[in-house]
């Protein structure tokens, strides 16, 4: 496991909103979705409102890397499967930092959505 710079995973942390890119089995990168990101300790985490069966995160899983973009930060990342105890850190931080998107923010909640929390590890 790499650790993030301290600058760029601020960096990260802080932006509205992540880019999130893929690979396919040929290394190709699949077009970029717009996502939310949250920090929880020194960790990066991303979740799919559609849980598992959503495309983004299915797609996540042919080769579990991609390419991050967000903060001024590009990063080419591992996608790597939360354990459940990391769920209410990530709970936690989309709470405080989505929160006044009240009608929104409980879709990331739900277990469906935290099954498909990703730890983002650079590399």
């Amino acid at each position: 496991m790499t650790d993030w710079n301290g600058t760029d995973v601020e960096k990260i942390a802080a932006a509205e909103e992540l880019d999130l890119a893929s690979e396919r089995a040929n290394g190709t990168l699949r077009d970029p979705v717009t996502m939310w990101v949250v920090r929880s300790g020194d960790h990066l985490y991303v979740r799919s409102v559609k849980g598992t069966d959503g495309p983004w995160y299915r797609g996540t899983q042919t080769r579990h890397q991609g390419r991050i973009d967000a903060g001024g930060v590009s990063q080419d990342v591992t996608f790597h499967p939360a354990d459940p105890s990391e769920y209410a850190g990530a709970d936690a931080a989309y709470r405080k930092k989505y929160g006044h998107y009240t009608s929104i923010v409980e879709h990331v909640l739900t277990d469906a959505a935290r099954a498909s929390t990703l730890r983002l590890e650079p590399r």
